[in-house]
């Protein structure tokens, strides 16, 4: 039987209840734990056939990774009969901003974030623009960015829910708390680019409203898709 032990970006109990179901569900994984007494969290799991390579995928379905190297420090190494041993630490390094699973994650969770805000944004504006034309266009935007976060918050409590598991109140919580930044630099980029492009007097059957949706789009991506990136990087905070 093998066994793997990991620095984690793993932080409380939360992070953990959130690995379980992974962990818990994987036919190699027989026997798995946290030690969350130390400043590293260092995560244990034995199995016949287990690899490094197989617990960091399950990690990474929870949207957690192995530590990087750069964030420990040898001070909050647990000393388990010696030191924890330098090259398991320094293997695969890359530069920050130059980690492209990283990037890839932090771009599924923007599409999430711009999912959720899309719905209520977008909706918000064609029922404006339906039913109340004469709507101010600061009105418009304010209203649409407040039923865009809603949405948002909305959606990413119910994908935690049924991909993480969590329970209605925690999934409400961590998605409000994990990625309101991200939902309001989006909000703002989606309705400055809409109003640069239409200056906010578009109607639907004009060809300068669906170029600025479509602008919206990319703005609303590009606009956090940094912000996520660090925050999932160097404390794996995430918009999931």
């Amino acid at each position: 039987m093998n066994t793997i032990v990991l620095p984690t970006t793993l932080t409380c109990k939360g992070c953990v209840e959130s690995i379980k179901p992974h962990f818990n569900a994987s036919e190699k994984v027989k026997e798995w734990k946290v030690d969350l007494s130390q400043p590293v969290k260092m995560l244990t799991a034995s199995g016949e056939g287990i690899s490094e390579s197989d617990v960091i995928a399950l990690l990474q379905k929870a949207g957690h990774n192995k530590l990087n190297p750069e964030d420990v420090k040898s001070s909050d190494l647990p000393q388990i009969g010696g030191p924890m041993d330098p090259p398991a630490l320094l293997a695969n390094t890359v530069p920050f901003w130059n980690d492209v699973p990283v990037w890839k994650r932090a771009g599924f969770n923007t599409l999430n974030c711009l999912l959720g805000c899309s719905i209520g944004d977008f909706g918000m504006v064609i029922f404006l623009q339906a039913f109340y034309p004469g709507t101010s266009m600061t009105t418009q935007m304010l209203l649409a960015t407040i039923t865009g976060l809603c949405t948002s918050v909305a959606l990413e409590t119910v994908i935690l829910k049924v991909r993480e598991q969590f329970d209605w109140k925690s999934a409400l919580q961590t998605a409000f708390s994990m990625s309101f930044i991200s939902m309001i630099v989006m909000e703002l980029a989606m309705n400055v680019s809409d109003f640069m492009v239409t200056g906010g007097k578009a109607s639907f059957s004009s060809y300068s409203y669906w170029l600025a949706f479509g602008v919206a789009l990319v703005a609303g991506f590009l606009a956090p898709l940094p912000y996520n990136y660090f925050k999932l990087k160097k404390y794996n905070k995430s918009c999931h």
